[in-house]
């Protein structure tokens, strides 16, 4: 049996707006470098996985363009309905070109509209027909949807790593915060560059 038969690593955010060298909420991460660093981390870790049997997922967020979804919305959501973050049929909205390497290695999951992952998709649904048992978190922005799916997915009864060095915050004292006292208390923290892949 593969080491990895139950694992399956959820990419969130990784489209045009967060990581393209254009993407309008690329500055919302402070720390000069750090999209790029973490796209280089996810990159290298889903090579490393790509020849186990370990399930990779891609959950982008797409919204329509009058921006229902957001009604109600605060904060970094009225920072994506400003500046026309995510909005179907536009460049920001696509997933990066890196992942097209992978071909369909990756499954893609849509319905996204909001922090959770898997509010409004059939993510749930896919990790329970691939008998998923462990899922690793990773992407765009850790205080807000990196840790709204990994609470989800532990209240679904699935152990949960929050994979550091794939995922960013607005800050780095924010980052470090959620990764130190917050993940913890219902999950792992795991660093990319430290997995060894057999």
């Amino acid at each position: 049996m593969d080491a990895f038969d139950n694992l399956a690593v959820i990419l969130v955010g990784f489209q045009n707006d967060y990581f393209a060298k254009n993407g309008v909420l690329r500055g919302v991460v402070e720390e000069p470098g750090r999209v790029d660093e973490v796209l280089a981390n996810t990159m290298n870790l889903i090579r490393k996985l790509a020849n186990t049997k370990a399930l990779i997922i891609s959950t982008p967020i797409v919204l329509e363009s009058s921006y229902r979804a957001l009604s109600n919305s605060s904060g970094i959501l009225d920072k994506i309905k400003e500046s026309g973050a995510f909005s179907v049929g536009t460049f920001g909205a696509e997933n990066i070109p890196e992942l097209a390497e992978f071909g369909d290695r990756i499954t893609y999951v849509s319905g996204k509209v909001g922090f959770n992952a898997f509010s409004k998709t059939d993510l749930d649904n896919t990790l329970l027909a691939n008998s998923i048992k462990e899922v690793w978190v990773c992407g765009m922005v850790t205080s807000l949807c990196i840790d709204s799916t990994g609470r989800a997915a532990y209240e679904r009864g699935y152990k949960v790593s929050i994979v550091e060095d794939c995922s960013s915050a607005r800050t780095a004292l924010e980052h470090s915060f959620y990764c130190e006292n917050v993940f913890p208390l219902y999950g792992s923290v795991i660093e990319s560059k430290s997995l060894v892949m057999s």
